[in-house]
């Protein structure tokens, strides 16, 4: 299809590049692309990696939501970041917040939209049809709160961690599904991924992983305690997976972004 109509421009979501990169892509003609784009949900940097390895081309992140148009982004011109969803959109307000307070460098908050509810920013929705409750609960104290969280680097790059009721919370550490997402994807036979939060008695929550395997990869005990050790050995010891899952396919929503409640 790449040949045939010499695509130039391609955006997909995450979900499609996880698969593309599994394949042999020497065999197809992707000359004429000249630009990679994706959205939908936070682009694991492995993903990056491999997709410049294989096509040569760098693909560049953006955030919005469908109460927005894009909000965060590399923009032309932008010196990409893998893993970096870039940096706001000129005139959009966007400040990340905790408990009402703007947070430093480096620290999670929740990705805000300063904005007058009576007068809205251009892009910005006014309000969820027939629910005021719903509206009210993230339109308040001046702000747009979009429910996921991020932190920022010294540069002004966003980085994102996970919608705000995803982030797993164990014997008192915050865990982001992402970054354990983003440790998972490295490893070969990963076709892709979601974490979430089991319910514990002892610690609260522990972290879940549902994973697809690659064709031909079977999913064993043994391998899951290589999963396990290798998310020791490459992030805090605390965040790797108590359990893990082997399934032939993930809930995604339409636009295939992982439905990480029904894991």
């Amino acid at each position: 299809m790449f040949k045939k109509y010499n695509i130039t421009t391609f955006c997909a979501p995450p979900t499609m590049y996880r698969m593309l990169i599994k394949q042999d892509l020497s065999q197809y003609d992707l000359s004429s692309i000249h630009h990679a784009t994706t959205a939908g949900e936070a682009l694991n940097p492995e993903v990056f990696y491999q997709f410049e390895k294989l096509t040569g081309l760098r693909i560049a992140e953006g955030f919005g939501q469908t109460e927005t148009t894009l909000t965060i982004g590399n923009l032309n011109g932008t010196a990409l970041k893998p893993g970096s969803m870039g940096k706001p959109i000129p005139d959009y307000g966007i400040t990340l917040l905790m408990d009402g307070h703007e947070v430093p460098v480096g620290e999670n908050g929740e990705i805000c939209i300063k904005a007058d509810r009576s007068n809205p920013r251009p892009g910005l929705y006014i309000g969820y049809y027939s629910d005021d409750e719903k509206t009210d609960a993230v339109w308040h104290d001046g702000y747009y709160h979009t429910g996921d969280l991020a932190w920022r680097d010294e540069d002004g790059y966003y980085w994102y961690v996970g919608r705000a009721d995803d982030v797993i919370k164990s014997s008192g550490y915050r865990i982001g599904p992402f970054e354990i997402e983003n440790v998972l994807m490295e490893l070969p036979y990963v076709l892709e991924c979601g974490v979430s939060a089991a319910p514990d008695e002892v610690r609260g929550q522990v972290v879940k992983a549902s994973i697809v395997l690659v064709p031909g990869k079977e999913g064993t005990e043994e391998l899951k305690k290589e999963i396990q050790n290798y998310v020791k050995s490459h992030t805090a010891p605390y965040k790797y997976p108590r359990i893990i899952v082997f399934r032939d396919e993930l809930p995604k929503t339409i636009s295939g972004k992982i439905i990480r409640n029904l894991l």
